[in-house]
């Protein structure tokens, strides 16, 4: 595990990093919203505001765009714990690869369930860390990312509870 564990806010994040995550903060703030009729956090205060509470909630919120091969572009500091990742790492990685081999195609199936519904919920996997720990994750909700003007910038998921495997 990176000592990424250790940083303990947004601001702490690397500069290249900052910035951009707070717009896309609001973005899948905004989206969830959107989506489902419910918050994801409390809201209020400036985007920085926001984007710390997303930041340092106590549940995943992971995200990855709209390449061909989708590649992460967002983790609160949770996903990247859970994850074992540092920012850096992260935005490198083929969001499939979150997910074992064998575990893809079921895991592109809901992808698309969630493209056509605009969100999916009560949704239960695997997923495997970048050391290769295995996880179950629970009530995960997986909705369309969207910016302000309704253009496609990928797609997100959220979950509370996740449960190492041995």
């Amino acid at each position: 595990m990176s000592n990424y564990d250790q940083q303990p806010a947004a601001a702490s994040l690397p500069a290249e990093f900052l910035n951009r995550w707070i717009a896309h903060s609001a973005a899948l703030l905004d989206s969830f919203r959107e989506r489902t009729g419910l918050e994801l956090i409390e809201r209020g205060g400036d985007p920085h505001d926001e984007a710390e509470r997303l930041f340092l909630a106590p549940f995943v919120v992971v995200s990855h765009g709209t390449e061909q091969d989708p590649v992460l572009n967002y983790g609160n500091r949770q996903a990247l714990l859970l994850w074992e990742m540092t920012p850096e790492d992260l935005v490198s990685t083929p969001s499939r690869l979150t997910a074992e081999p064998m575990l893809r195609e079921s895991r592109e199936r809901l992808l698309a369930e969630t493209a056509r519904k605009g969100y999916v919920s009560a949704y239960e996997g695997v997923r495997i860390s970048a050391t290769g720990r295995r996880f179950n994750i629970h009530d995960v909700t997986i909705w369309n990312v969207t910016d302000s003007s309704g253009r496609a910038l990928g797609q997100a998921a959220t979950f509370p509870r996740w449960t190492y495997l041995s």
